[in-house]
């Protein structure tokens, strides 16, 4: 499926944008696990966190939806019982590698598949952790599919981040749970800490040290976790989207409301108005996971270096990112974002040539990106973009369409499903007009 998109003369409106992803899968495994019923509002029903429920249906999980609660019957932290399949994760990397910290805990053996884009994305990153724990799972050459048998035991180890991922952090604190002794994760780099708190809301002890230039989290061992109803907020990512819209299209003005702002995701927020974006934060409520009313205005972007303590936590985000910076005055240069490069496609090959097709001026490194703004007054050429699939760069080019001097074409939109089903119609909502084909 390709989308078409004309260019708009203003935004103006208010929208809430679907739950948080992130959040969805981890509410989801826990709420699995936990000892009793647990009831999800505001989960996500794109692609990927339907997988992992799939996942957990055939780990037999009972779920039920009521109205647009969700349900969960957790059948206890040893309560997993053998799949009579292969457990197919689709596209979901998060899904995939987060489930995998708790099956290697389990009696059974299971194999971990996915689609062909997470067929080709990096399992080493957790294999080897994983293994020094004691897991017995082993990988095909450093990607899927995963095979995984059971083991005697397994036991808590220090492990330092080799890259910034909150995915490995999260498998490696799920199967701490499982493990003899502390398991403790040492981070450089602030990654999501969702992880962290959504252990916390199911009464899971998770110790949390801080330093100037680094953080520790540290888990043992649970013989029970207890049921938990979780409010899931709408998701900073999918709203990113539309931050970028409002700023980006002259005379708008735009409300995303109940928004999630944990500090470890709006790094993509502090970029933009480090830029000029006009951004307010209103109505915060303060919990577990904050949540705010976000207003934007059009605005006049000028180009920055990016702080490269920001980019882990606005990884999902860079995409868009790139689109502001395109129409920033001046020169904007992002560094120590190669884990870009191991997304659901290449993203800083993809968006360089996205921005090549756009007529912007650029110079593409191993790890980041020079991007030579064109100005608030500059247009994007009118054109074909290959997404390759990626969702977020499907839906960044659908955003920078706005701004083209004639209608663009993006292609192979297919997988925007796996984040924000209704992208399409919240873009209507607000005047933006996608064609499909």
């Amino acid at each position: 499926m390709d989308y078409f998109v004309k260019p708009v003369e203003s935004i103006k409106g208010e929208i809430k944008v679907p739950g948080d992803k992130s959040i969805t899968h981890r509410a989801m495994m826990l709420a699995s696990i936990a000892s009793g019923q647990s009831r999800l509002t505001g989960v996500l029903e794109g692609e990927d966190c339907l997988a992992t429920k799939k996942v957990f249906e055939h780990l037999g999980v009972n779920f039920i939806k009521e109205n647009d609660d969700l349900i969960v019957e957790g059948v206890g932290i040893k309560g997993l019982r053998q799949p009579e399949r292969e457990l197919d994760f689709g596209n979901s990397g998060t899904g995939i590698r987060l489930s995998s910290g708790i099956l290697v805990a389990q009696n059974f053996a299971t194999e971990l598949i996915g689609d062909s884009s997470l067929s080709e994305r990096p399992m080493s990153r957790i294999v080897e952790p994983l293994s020094l724990m004691g897991a017995n799972i082993s990988s095909n050459q450093g990607t899927l599919p995963l095979h995984i048998l059971p083991t005697s035991s397994l036991r808590g180890i220090t492990f330092s981040l080799p890259v910034a991922s909150a995915q490995v952090k999260s498998a490696l604190l799920l199967a701490g749970l499982y493990a003899e002794g502390y398991t403790e994760v040492k981070e450089d780099k602030i990654t999501r800490n969702h992880t962290e708190t959504i252990f916390n809301e199911f009464g899971i002890p998770v110790e949390v040290n801080k330093s100037k230039n680094s953080r520790s989290i540290r888990v043992s061992k649970s013989d029970k976790i207890n049921p938990k109803d979780i409010n899931i907020p709408s998701d900073f990512s999918s709203a990113a989207f539309f931050i970028l819209a409002a700023l980006i299209t002259p005379k708008s003005h735009l409300r995303i409301r109940g928004v999630g702002i944990n500090e470890t995701r709006i790094g993509f927020l502090h970029a933009l108005r480090h830029m000029g974006g006009k951004i307010d934060i209103q109505n915060i409520q303060n919990g577990p996971e904050p949540i705010a009313d976000l207003l934007i205005e059009s605005s006049k972007l000028k180009g920055i270096t990016l702080n490269t303590k920001l980019v882990a936590n606005m990884i999902d985000e860079m995409p868009a990112f790139f689109i502001a910076a395109s129409l920033a005055e001046g020169i904007t240069i992002v560094k120590d974002a190669e884990e870009l490069r191991a997304k659901e496609s290449d993203r800083l090959e993809a968006m360089a040539n996205a921005l090549g097709s756009l007529g912007v001026k650029f110079k593409l490194n191993q790890d980041g990106i020079v991007i030579h703004g064109l100005g608030d007054k500059g247009q994007f050429k009118a054109s074909e973009i290959n997404s390759l699939g990626d969702h977020r760069i499907a839906m960044a080019s659908s955003i920078a369409s706005l701004r083209a001097d004639g209608e663009v074409r993006i292609v192979d939109c297919d997988n925007v499903g796996t984040s924000f089903p209704d992208f399409i119609e919240v873009c209507g909502d607000i005047g933006i007009k996608i064609k499909e084909q």
